[in-house]
This record gives C-alpha cells, structure tokens and sequence, in this order.
C-alpha cells in the first residue's frame, strides 16, 4: 500500500493492528479541512444507525459512547480543538490529522491533499483484546465508509 509522503500513522507501520489508504483525483486543489467539511456536510446514509449500535455494543465495555458526526466545524479550528469525537493534532493546508484514543485503542485519520490528490489514510493501534476484537468488523466497515465516502465526493 503507498502512503502519501507526508500522511502521519498512530504508531511505526510494524506495530499498527489496522491500516487503510485510500485516495482520489482532485479537480482543483483544495485543503484536508475543506474536504473534511463537504464530505461531512453530506453523511452517508446509514452512518447514524451504524453509530448508535457501535455506542450500544461498545458501552458495555467501558468505551465512550460517540454519537456519530455533527457534520458541524467550527469556522477556524485549531490543534487541540475537536471535530466531533476526533482531536485535531495538526492541521495545514496539506494534511488534517485526528486522534482518538482510549484504553482499547488508538486510532489516527490523515487526511492529506496536494496539487490534485486526496487521500484518507487510516492506522490503529489495539491496546487489549477488546480493541482487538472491536477491529474486526470495524475495520471492513471503515474501509468500505472511506470508499463510499471518496465516490461521493469525486
């Protein structure tokens, strides 16, 4: 799989219990925030349902619930703000990096834009069984919603 040059991963690639890369040609150049922005301003169907049954399965087992995406953003965030659930650790005109981590899990989303690419990359690090089983269906799900997610925008 090649990664983007600049794209960050959670952790070496060695030790990532999941990773995923996708990407797209850009019509125009455009920033990983702008993207961010319209992908969110049109979930894709399903999302909510697919939100509430992961808060219901993973409550049971200590994990934060997270609702899902607002599609809301805050008109200039900054590092250390939040887009929804994720942290915001670095933000440019060329890559958006968001966190979220937990006692099962870390998980990183990068992503990253240049002169006529987009790209999504994905890495986890599992912190116990949990996280580890969590994954499982998680990680196919995700792949497909970065998928379905980039058609949609192309």
């Amino acid at each position: 799989m090649q990664l983007p040059a600049q794209a960050m991963l959670v952790a070496p690639r060695a030790n990532l219990a999941y990773l995923d890369c996708q990407s797209i040609r850009l019509p125009q150049p455009i920033t990983p925030l702008q993207a961010w922005r319209q992908v969110m301003a049109r979930p894709l169907p399903g999302m909510k349902t697919a939100f509430r049954l992961r808060d219901a399965i993973s409550a049971r087992f200590g994990v934060a619930r997270i609702g899902g995406f607002s599609g809301a953003v805050a008109d200039a965030p900054q590092v250390g703000d939040k887009l929804d659930f994720f942290l915001i650790e670095h933000l440019s005109d060329t890559m958006l990096t968001l966190t979220a981590r937990d006692r099962h899990l870390d998980v990183m989303i990068c992503i990253t834009t240049d002169a006529d690419r987009l790209a999504i990359t994905a890495s986890v690090i599992t912190h116990n069984r949990f996280g580890w089983a969590y994954m499982l269906p998680v990680g196919p799900a995700h792949r497909l919603i970065v998928w379905a997610m980039l058609r949609r925008f192309a």
